[in-house]
């Protein structure tokens, strides 16, 4: 996310760096002088570690902070963010649990009221080939929407072995996507992304979800707690259903895409392809680019041209969506909405 920042149109400079770990921020460091020189602007006296970092991160004199720490602490860092008055980049997801985005939600409104811009990184609202086929099913390109289907099917995501003299809580903070606190397991961590466009196609977020899901393959202590599958049915208000599939096991499957089903046709929104009268009628052909660096670049020219600019309750609810499928998974009940934002679990 900095290497993106620092690739942005106009003047730009990173100026300080925080981390929970000394050694990580001197890699990511390293990596950052070696591609950008002179941008990187990070004295000794502006390089932070530890639980409090953060603050003396965002207290250093800047324009916009990246939040890109494991997502359990983004409702803390992003209150603070907004509190000192600036700008913000976080990756996504944006909390783990109902409290953390009902926090983010007010410090994102705050934010808005401020004038202060922030982006989500829930890139595919910055690819082309997305904007596109989304633009064409919201005008009506395959009819009336009346299912999704959306999937983040893969092996899964490494480990970091437990060292000699750890403390629980660094082997959990190295082993962050292992751990609710600090995850919110996989299908808040990565499966956000295709439920995220499945609300973007409804222009709204799911009132239900009801699911299923466990630990087959991932049973180990070296795996924390979380799931490695989850199936889930998320309903919206007006019916429509999306059915959800994530999982992390080996010698499957993969499978990251997302499908809607029309009144007259069908849509690949991975592959850009709309399909209508039994053939694909359509296919994106037109220009790509990179839809990581573009989030970024449509970020820093809203500051530099001072144009509203704010994925904030978007990134949130869409991160809800996620906690309200774990929820159900977990539960195995049907789940509401309102219950699970307002949980204070």
């Amino acid at each position: 996310a900095a290497a993106n920042a620092l690739s942005t149109a106009g003047p730009v400079r990173l100026v300080a760096m925080a981390d929970g770990f000394r050694d990580r921020l001197d890699s990511s460091l390293a990596h950052l002088q070696s591609e950008f020189g002179d941008k990187v602007d990070v004295p000794e006296e502006r390089r932070f570690h530890g639980f409090d970092a953060y603050r003396k991160a965002i207290d250093c004199d800047a324009d916009l902070v990246i939040l890109a720490t494991p997502p359990g602490f983004r409702p803390i860092h992003f209150a603070y963010a907004v509190e000192k008055n600036r700008h913000v980049f976080m990756e996504k997801p944006v909390a783990v649990d109902g409290p953390g985005v009902r926090e983010v939600l007010a410090a994102g409104a705050e934010a808005e009221a401020r004038g202060l811009k922030v982006g989500v990184g829930l890139q595919r609202h910055h690819q082309a080939h997305y904007l596109e086929t989304v633009r064409r099913i919201h005008e009506g390109a395959i009819g009336d929407l009346v299912l999704l289907r959306v999937y983040w099917n893969s092996a899964g995501v490494w480990v970091n072995p437990r060292q000699a003299g750890q403390t629980e809580m660094e082997y959990q903070m190295r082993n962050w996507y292992y751990f609710n606190w600090l995850c919110g397991d996989h299908i808040v961590e990565q499966h956000i992304h295709n439920l995220d466009v499945g609300n973007w196609l409804m222009r709204g977020y799911p009132t239900l979800a009801e699911g299923m899901g466990g630990r087959q393959v991932r049973t180990g202590k070296d795996f924390g707690e979380i799931y490695d599958h989850h199936s889930v049915e998320f309903t919206y208000a007006d019916g429509t259903k999306m059915l959800s599939q994530c999982r992390h096991m080996p010698n499957c499957t993969d499978n990251v895409s997302e499908h809607a089903h029309g009144a007259d046709g069908t849509a690949d929104l991975s592959a850009g392809r709309i399909r209508a009268n039994g053939g694909w009628d359509w296919k994106y052909d037109g220009p790509q680019w990179d839809p990581y660096q573009r989030e970024h670049d449509d970020l820093f020219a809203a500051i530099r041209e001072g144009t509203p600019y704010s994925e904030a309750e978007n990134g949130a609810k869409s991160t809800m969506t996620s906690i309200l499928g774990r929820m159900a998974t977990y539960s195995g009940k049907s789940v509401a909405w309102d219950e699970a934002l307002h949980s204070k679990v």
